[in-house]
């Protein structure tokens, strides 16, 4: 049970560099796969390894076709806690960042019904980048893995991502994973810069890792079956808490009282995935 080893090369590097984004080879064999598809079942069922609690768990809205989200799947789940730790893809991640040390920021399990063809926007993910909701961490530095527990492209609801989009740096309101219409979307932000969207397309046991900074979003499932992932949301091992009017649930494990140029580094909470 774990990631499997691979080592990130130049043209890797470059491909995330250029575009914010890069598609990893298969890194889950088949029988990881099953485990963690089983463990979404336990996990939707509530049936927790431990005595913990997760960050969250919930549902985007009503609607049947609607998203599910875990956040922090880690803290009760065996399976998830395994590869979002795991040294391998942390050495990924650091390759591709250019970072000495990287540490786990949060987890995300992610479960998407199908809508067996029907339209809806109800299970849509707007175009948004991660770091919008990260504006308390020091660094835009981060990285999110998006791990494929089945083949996935756009019939399923696979993710799209902004081609060159990390290059606009920290956009203002760009907090937007919530908001369904991505039309409306686009034309808030398009006007930035050229408009590129290109689908990730991976075969199970495949990772997208897009840049902190890279819009992306994802539509409708409309095939009849769910389509899973684990996300592991990783950060440079020196991170700290920067202040500013910004928030983000993680400064309570900072303590009761957390305090700006605080690290994000307390193994329990954050733990070291990959150092030099």
């Amino acid at each position: 049970m774990g990631v499997i080893p691979y080592q990130v090369t130049e043209e890797d590097k470059k491909r995330f560099d250029e575009d914010g984004y890069w598609i990893s080879p298969k890194l889950l064999d088949d029988e990881t796969i099953g485990r963690l598809r089983e463990a979404h079942e336990r996990v939707w069922s509530r049936k927790y390894d431990g005595y913990g609690l997760p960050m969250h768990h919930f549902t985007l809205s009503d609607n049947p076709h609607a998203i599910r989200k875990f956040d922090n799947g880690w803290w009760i789940n065996d399976e998830v806690r395994a590869v979002v730790t795991d040294r391998n893809l942390g050495e990924m991640a650091a390759s591709l960042l250019n970072e000495d040390a990287i540490r786990l920021w949060h987890d995300q399990v992610i479960y998407k019904p199908g809508t067996n063809g029907q339209e809806t926007n109800a299970g849509n993910v707007g175009w948004h980048q991660d770091y919008g909701y990260w504006r308390v961490s020091s660094t835009t530095n981060m990285v999110t893995v998006w791990i494929a527990l089945q083949d996935t492209d756009l019939t399923n609801g696979g993710m799209m991502t902004i081609l060159g989009s990390h290059k606009w740096g920290a956009v203002e309101g760009s907090d937007t994973f919530f908001e369904q219409d991505m039309g409306k979307l686009k034309a808030k932000f398009a006007n930035r810069e050229d408009w590129v969207e290109e689908p990730c397309i991976l075969k199970a046991g495949q990772a997208s890792f897009h840049h902190a900074l890279t819009f992306h979003g994802s539509g409708p499932n409309l095939t009849n079956e769910p389509r899973l992932s684990v996300v592991a949301h990783l950060m440079p091992g020196d991170t700290y808490f920067r202040g500013g009017r910004f928030k983000h649930d993680n400064l309570r494990l900072l303590g009761a009282r957390p305090e700006p140029g605080m690290r994000f580094d307390r193994e329990e909470y954050f733990p070291l995935l990959y150092a030099k």
